[in-house]
């Protein structure tokens, strides 16, 4: 069996953490009830560097107006806080909300990183939404294209970007210090897993992931993109620990078995709806969190093919 490097120098990475010899990143959450949607500011407060993760740009679908409220949230916290913001990261092209992310950049600057898988991504929505050749499939919408294991800083503290597709083919977890941001991998223990019938999306994948996630230590602070509120709990929840999601998550603790995990998420899968939010979301999402280019009226349109998804 391959030597897994990358999980392996998160594991270290989140010992330091917990054994005193590296600092913990300081983890502010903003939750977005309209989309159920966890963003976070994660600084190194020794430094005043952060990185904000998984924006939210408020879109309301039957006018078509945009604003920026969640944003702006984001950018007085960061502010009042004297934060320097390096990076604007993705955890992968969502489908249940807009980014922000070229907002947040004009006014607090940082760089913009996501998987590099988000050029197979930009394939697949580039011929479902028909973009023609104008539309780039090679990320370069994004100022990085992060590899699995590839690692940056938040001032002194690293942070270490682990491939884990089956949600979508790019998606990513961000392990900084003892925290880890998992995207649309698993949601709080009592609601279990993200779906993986997406175009892309891939159930097999998304139990190794998340296999691979649950090598990290006990302890580990774990960070959600988003919680639903499982039936019979009264608060909206988005952080937990790896030792809960390993031992009690509904759909993916330790007990089930791949063929298990993926007969219950194909079958469930199969009676969800499409989210509320998913072709605006995507066509702005694989794009940067930009809007197509204006047509010759100088106003962006957004597509809906019909019969197509």
């Amino acid at each position: 069996m391959t030597k897994d490097t990358s999980i392996e120098t998160a594991i270290e990475q989140v010992n330091a953490v917990l054994t005193g010899r590296l600092r913990a990143p300081h983890v502010k959450a903003f939750f977005h009830e309209p989309t159920f949607t966890a963003s976070y500011v994660v600084s190194d407060d020794a430094t005043g560097h952060a990185a904000i993760i998984d924006s939210v740009w408020d879109f309301d679908q039957p006018s078509g107006r945009t604003s920026f409220e969640a944003a702006d949230e984001i950018i007085a916290y960061v502010q009042e806080q004297g934060l320097t913001v390096d990076w604007i990261l993705e955890t992968h092209a969502h489908a249940d909300h807009l980014s922000a992310a070229p907002y947040l950049q004009e006014k607090l600057g940082g760089k913009l990183a996501i998987g590099s898988e988000i050029i197979t991504v930009q394939g697949v929505f580039g011929k479902i939404f028909n973009e023609g050749t104008e539309f780039a499939r090679d990320g370069s919408q994004f100022d990085r294209l992060l590899e699995d294991g590839e690692e940056l800083m938040i001032g002194e503290i690293p942070l270490i970007a682990l491939h884990v597709p089956g949600h979508t083919p790019a998606d990513l977890a961000y392990i900084i210090g003892d925290a880890a941001f998992i995207g649309d991998t698993m949601f709080m223990p009592d609601y279990g897993s993200a779906r993986a019938d997406f175009p892309g999306g891939d159930a097999h994948k998304l139990y190794r992931s998340v296999r691979r996630l649950m090598n990290l230590p006990d302890q580990t602070r774990v960070f959600l993109c988003h919680d639903y509120k499982a039936p019979n709990r009264e608060e909206f929840v988005w952080e937990t620990t790896m030792l809960a999601e390993r031992t009690a998550n509904v759909h993916l603790h330790k007990d089930v078995t791949e063929d298990e995990f993926v007969e219950m998420r194909t079958q469930r899968d199969a009676t969800l709806e499409m989210p509320r939010l998913i072709l605006p979301s995507i066509q702005v999402n694989m794009r940067g969190g930009h809007l197509p280019p204006p047509e010759d009226d100088g106003t962006s349109y957004l597509k809906v093919p019909v019969n197509k998804l």
